[in-house]
């Protein structure tokens, strides 16, 4: 059944029509999102991170002194409490010594991210940072060892750091343990072929 109504509505439509035009391919739309909010920016400098390999996502900024014989301590949640008290007790084996004193900040800053971005790429789980106490440093005491405990804050493959035992430093160093590489498997694979 035909509709002459239609046939009208149809024509006037096509009209309006020539008035559009038509949008380009390249053209973008842009929609503010306010969910793609800090976790997002922080994936992305994740990502850019494995980009740029000069890319350092450690900061100077916003790090809150600690007291050289303080006791720095930190358990991402989901960790088992077993894990962590052997972090703590220095039961692991060492797989790396990364050594900062006599190093300038800057300086200590560039070399604890390339260090353990490398142990983690390569599957390092078990790591000691030798910090010192600075009971002297300047502009305050403690300065390496308060931004070493800053920085592993923003490194979200370190997932557990205590202030080590007295055999391997004590308030002078830091057990660090990494998250298990994605690779992990075959990191393995490698390694126990090179046996």
């Amino acid at each position: 059944m035909h509709h002459p109504q239609s046939d009208d509505d149809l024509r006037s439509f096509m009209e309006e029509m020539d008035d559009v035009k038509r949008i380009a391919s390249n053209d973008k739309v842009f929609v503010h999102n306010p969910q793609d909010s800090v976790a997002k920016k922080a994936k992305r400098a994740a990502l850019s991170v494995d980009k740029d390999p000069l890319f350092n996502p450690l900061s100077m900024e916003g790090v809150k002194p600690v007291k050289p014989d303080d006791f720095i301590a930190f358990q991402q949640p989901g960790i088992q409490d077993g894990v962590f008290k052997n972090l703590r007790l220095g039961k692991y084996d060492i797989e790396q010594r990364i050594t900062l004193s006599g190093t300038p900040l800057k300086t200590c800053r560039d070399l604890l991210f390339q260090s353990l971005k490398l142990a983690h790429e390569k599957g390092g789980r078990a790591l000691l940072i030798q910090h010192g106490k600075g009971e002297h440093s300047q502009p305050f005491p403690a300065l390496k060892k308060s931004y070493v405990n800053h920085w592993l804050a923003e490194l979200d493959f370190v997932i557990a750091w205590h202030t080590a035992q007295p055999m391997h430093g004590g308030f002078g160093a830091t057990y660090v343990l990494l998250k298990k590489h994605p690779q992990q498997k075959l990191i393995n694979r490698e390694k126990n072929r090179k046996r």
